[in-house]
């Protein structure tokens, strides 16, 4: 894959900003191959991102990265630049549905995820054929339904041990502490159906056959201590009809989550996301 910095930014608008930083790439040789940004007029926040080829810039990333803090104080940004090269480091969470795993395992296998997926976890073993025919290390923590603590800290501990960057809930059913999301806000990412809260429960897919759907959706997000409402990253969704059953319901719905979890993953991989309060600039 190509090498390239990447420059993501949100600050107050105001006039200058783009001339600011494309003439500040601009003197140290960058050529610039992306660039995006938004003005949000309801709260008078600007948001960018910027690829740079590698290659092109005269300094090391380090220096190049340090030379731009002056312009980010004076604009009072809050900004990152990333180094394409330097992976994330993933986590994948999952029980026992697999159509999530096995779609990220098999992107990630031919290159559309640009991570390292370093462990899976799981509080059911039938997942560890798939992980280890990956490569993949796989770790099983079973969760005691009336003592989750233990759990928790032991499933804390492998994702400080595998230094994450990145954790994602890939049909992982049980909520994770209100201490290890925030620890990782903004680095914790999940899937989950459209039917909350009208088919919550067993079986949400028959219930909502019962009540005569029209749209399968499903939302992928960042993980908050709020169940299910944190900042939105990507969301599709699927059209049925009365000649559907309830299993082309569960089929479509597979089918909507697998991939929005992956594209959700992918920009979130390629620093396309930007969150501010409990939204999210999406530069796709």
């Amino acid at each position: 894959m190509s090498h390239f910095y990447r420059l993501i930014v949100s600050c107050p608008d105001r006039v200058g900003i783009v001339s600011r930083v494309s003439s500040f790439i601009a003197a140290q040789g960058g050529s610039i191959t992306e660039a995006s940004q938004h003005s949000d007029l309801e709260t008078g926040q600007f948001f960018m991102r910027y690829e740079v080829r590698a290659d092109t810039v005269g300094v090391p990333y380090r220096e190049f990265s340090a030379a731009f803090a002056p312009i980010a104080d004076a604009f009072d940004m809050d900004w990152a630049m990333t180094d394409s090269q330097n992976k994330p480091r993933v986590v994948i969470l999952v029980s026992k549905e697999d159509h999530c795993l096995t779609d990220l395992l098999h992107r990630w296998s031919n290159d559309e995820l640009d991570c390292e997926i370093v462990g899976v976890v799981s509080n059911h073993t039938n997942m560890r054929p798939l992980a280890e025919w990956h490569g993949i290390p796989f770790h099983h923590v079973p969760v005691e339904a009336h003592n989750k603590a233990p759990a928790f800290a032991e499933v804390e501990r492998l994702i400080d041990d595998m230094r994450a960057d990145c954790i994602v809930l890939a049909r992982y059913m049980q909520i994770l502490p209100p201490d290890l999301c925030a620890r990782y806000a903004g680095r914790v990412i999940n899937i989950h159906h459209s039917f909350l809260p009208s088919f919550a429960g067993a079986k949400p897919y028959h219930q909502a056959y019962e009540r005569g759907v029209k749209l399968i959706g499903a939302t992928c997000h960042y993980v908050t201590q709020d169940l299910d409402a944190g900042p939105i990253i990507e969301q599709g969704v699927h059209r049925v009809s009365h000649c559907h059953t309830p299993r082309d319901l569960v089929r479509f719905g597979r089918d909507v989550e697998k991939n929005v979890l992956a594209r959700g993953l992918r920009w979130h991989l390629e620093d396309r996301v930007i969150v501010h309060d409990n939204k999210t600039v999406v530069f796709a």
